[in-house]
């Protein structure tokens, strides 16, 4: 797994690594295979925020904290309730990590919790890809 990692480069959006002589390309046929999931349902990346109409980030966040009528400065995990914050923590910790900063969600991030709590269809392949 380590040499795996350490030759790991993109080619397009597919990670390759080079490991004894083998080129080992993930696309999202073999994300499809391994992990069982569907490439249907939108796209949702930073810059495709708008494939889901009727979603409007500030009043979602609004309707996700203990207390709706508070000021929103920065959408943190730290108001919201029960529910919404395990969604949060799982998108932010799981499905897409990143170094740092769990505890303040991303436009992305509030996105997915919106698919996934309204249960909208995601392509998670391009998503976890």
């Amino acid at each position: 797994m380590k040499v795996f990692y350490t030759n790991l480069e993109f080619n397009g959006d597919s990670p390759v690594a080079h490991v004894k002589g083998v080129d080992m390309v993930i696309t999202s046929d073999v994300w499809a295979i391994v992990t069982g999931l569907k490439s249907s349902g939108p796209r949702i990346n930073r810059g495709n925020l708008g494939v889901v109409e009727e979603f409007n980030k500030i009043q979602f966040y609004k309707g996700c904290l203990k207390n709706p009528h508070s000021k929103v400065r920065n959408f943190s995990v730290g108001g919201l309730k029960l529910d919404e914050s395990l969604v949060a923590f799982i998108v932010s910790w799981i499905l897409t990590p990143r170094g740092s900063n769990h505890s303040t969600l991303s436009e992305e991030d509030l996105l997915l919790i919106y698919c996934i709590m309204n249960k909208v269809k995601i392509n998670w392949i391009h998503t976890i890809k």
